[in-house]
């Protein structure tokens, strides 16, 4: 079942969100209206709060998970991730957070603590420590990842149509008629 509950918290789906059967999502999740979660991911907010904005797509085989509270993290980190976010394939995130129209390049990881400002492009394999801070406006690269330089306009409009993308192409799943199993 892709839609588990853990210790007394059950996934919350927003109006018109997909999450694909393969997928498994668990524990304290929010999941916006509009967002797709596409075949083999997993959302795993088994110690800590994982919320997901609205027309933000998390592709194929992405692992999303927290950092739990302890003795060298007292609070932890929840995973916050913001509107029309685009998570390429294979991406790990760990207790960051992600703010709105942003796109994780495939096979990224973005580490426990990282905060990631609005309108950024993260090249593909880039490596976001942990605790680092992205700056809005500019492409990364990298492992570790260094600013690269300016997103240009044509690539800052590159954010809304790629989320707009992602909601046709989940609503022609759910045409088909896709149902979450009960």
């Amino acid at each position: 079942m892709a839609i588990r509950s853990f210790q007394h918290h059950t996934p919350r789906l927003g109006e018109r969100a997909f999450v694909d059967r393969s997928a498994v999502v668990l524990g304290d999740v929010e999941i916006g209206a509009d967002s797709s979660v596409w075949p083999l991911t997993v959302i795993r907010g088994d110690m800590h709060r994982i919320r997901i904005g609205a027309r933000t797509s998390v592709q194929d085989g992405s692992v999303l998970h927290i950092t739990h509270a302890g003795p060298f993290n007292p609070d932890g980190f929840p995973l916050l991730i913001g509107d029309e976010v685009t998570i390429g394939h294979k991406v790990m995130l760990h207790g960051c957070t992600l703010g709105n129209r942003i796109l994780v390049g495939m096979g990224s990881t973005i580490m426990d603590g990282a905060i990631v400002e609005d309108e950024v492009i993260i090249g593909a394999g880039s490596l976001v420590p942990p605790g680092k801070r992205l700056e809005g406006g500019f492409l990364y690269v990298g492992s570790p990842v260094k600013q690269a330089r300016a997103l240009t306009e044509k690539e800052r409009a590159f954010f809304p149509y790629s989320a707009g993308n992602y909601v046709k192409l989940k609503d022609q799943h759910l045409a088909e008629g896709y149902h979450l199993p009960e």
